[in-house]
Order: C-alpha cells, then sequence, then structure tokens
C-alpha cells in the first residue's frame, strides 16, 4: 500500500471515534502535495459511499497559526451536504472527537469562477450572498498535535457547520471591520473581525478560487464557501449552546448535546 493509501486508511478508521497518532511516518510535515492527494482519495471514497459536496472550508487564515504550523499559506477540505447542522439544531457528542467552535463568514456563490488569477474583485460578482456561520472543527489526530499536512490531509480538521437564516448580498456590507462575538451559553468567549481572516474574508476566498482553478476542481454556483475564522477557536464541551453574531450578518447557532 503506498503511504498516501495509508494515511487515508488510517484516518477513515479513526471516524470510528478513536483519534490517530500524527502521520508523521507516512507524510513529511509540509508535503503540500500528498496530504492532498490522501484528501482527494477519502473524497472520491466518501462520493462513493453517496456523499454529495456542497462546497469547501478554508483553514490557517491567521498568520498566527501559519506561524505556528510553518507554512506561508491557507489549506481547504471539502463540505458534503451531510456536514450541515441546521441553525438552532443538535450535535451529538458521537459525531465527534475533540470538536471546537470558531466564527466564520460563509459566502454562496451565484456563478462558477474557474480563474487562476481570481480576485477579491472577482470573488464579489461571483457570489450571490453572505451568511453567518459556525463551524465545528474536529481532528481525527491525536490530541491535535497537528502539522500542516495532517490537517490537510484530515480534510482540513472539519466535521460539522451551521449556517444562519439570514443571508446579505455583498453591496452595503463591510466584511473588513464587521465585528464578530461568539457566546458559550451566553458568555462571550471568542471576539474578531472580519479582517482576521487573511484581511478580508474575500481574499481567503480568491485564495481558494485560484487554487482549485488549478486543480481543475473550479468554484461552481451554489457552493458554499466558509472563508476562515475570524477570532480563537474554542473548545466545545457538552451540554452548551453555541451562538455566533457577525456584524451586518446576525447570528447563527447550535447547541451541543450531553452534560
Amino acid at each position: 500500500m503506498l503511504p498516501v493509501e495509508e494515511a487515508a486508511v488510517r484516518l477513515r478508521d479513526a471516524y470510528r471515534g478513536k483519534p490517530v497518532a500524527p502521520l508523521r511516518d507516512l507524510l513529511g510535515p509540509v508535503d503540500s502535495d500528498p496530504a492532498y492527494a490522501v484528501q482527494l482519495i477519502n473524497t472520491r471514497f466518501w462520493e462513493a459511499q453517496g456523499r454529495r459536496i456542497v462546497g469547501r472550508k478554508i483553514g490557517l487564515t491567521a498568520k498566527a497559526v501559519q506561524q505556528q504550523l510553518g507554512v506561508d499559506r491557507p489549506d481547504f477540505g471539502v463540505l458534503f451536504q451531510d456536514m450541515e447542522i441546521a441553525d438552532g439544531g443538535i450535535l451529538e457528542p458521537a459525531e465527534v472527537i475533540q470538536p471546537k467552535v470558531e466564527a466564520e463568514v460563509a459566502l454562496i456563490f451565484a456563478r462558477d469562477l474557474d480563474k487562476r488569477d481570481a480576485t477579491a474583485q472577482d470573488v464579489f460578482a461571483a457570489v450571490e450572498s453572505a451568511v453567518a456561520a459556525i463551524e465545528i472543527v474536529d481532528s481525527r489526530i491525536a490530541d491535535w498535535k497537528i502539522t500542516f499536512a495532517d490537517t490537510v490531509a484530515d480534510n482540513g480538521s472539519s466535521a460539522f457547520f451551521v449556517l444562519g437564516k439570514e443571508r446579505k448580498p455583498l453591496p452595503g456590507l463591510d466584511l473588513y471591520t464587521c465585528g464578530m462575538a461568539l457566546e458559550v451559553n451566553g458568555a462571550i468567549a471568542s471576539l474578531g473581525a472580519g479582517a482576521a481572516c487573511l484581511g478580508h474574508p474575500l481574499n481567503a476566498a480568491a485564495w481558494l478560487a485560484r487554487t482549485l482553478a488549478e486543480r481543475r476542481e473550479p468554484l461552481k454556483a451554489g457552493d458554499i464557501v466558509l472563508t476562515g475564522a475570524l477570532g480563537p477557536m474554542v473548545t466545545l464541551t457538552r451540554g452548551t449552546h453555541i451562538k455566533a453574531t457577525i456584524g451586518g450578518l446576525g447570528s447563527v447557532n447550535f447547541h451541543f448535546a450531553g452534560g
């Protein structure tokens, strides 16, 4: 079995609830191409199982996190339809291993964007609306001891996401200075702003558009793109209510069951 195939199997098996050791015996810490090869193997495997791709998530949009992992670029993962939790819905603890949450701006695309030199202006023209979102991230790597290659291979450390009910067209929105507050049981747990996401959420989406166009997997009309965290991640604990509010976009919430 090739190293990328073995890494893919290890990660798929970890979804049963037991995380695995970092993949350093199979992938170099910053080996981008093999890591994305692992992600693609599992994406195709899950598609064959009937899962449907509805978009992408962008990670590592904060410079501090990039420096921590020794990289100079974001990463991306795949969003499947069964990863979406309804606004106000419930996530069961059995569905995750070591979850964390972060608040983000999500973009809904109105048209395809297949440009290797895509800019923030191209994204602006292609997007139908923006919406407040919560991403529930998780790692199949024990204790979150991840390298860049680990998180890429592990589908961007993705798990679930929640979209708010309010969808706003981009004209008139200020996604640069918009404030973000993430609450846990009514108490502020994380604060941030649009500028924390690669300087602007549209910058992050433009990076993704360029990257996917180069890979011949361009963004399509209807795609959901989670553009990256606006503030620090928060560890998710059982029996909590999570709510994120983003200036101009309203709020989004879910409940983590148990107690």
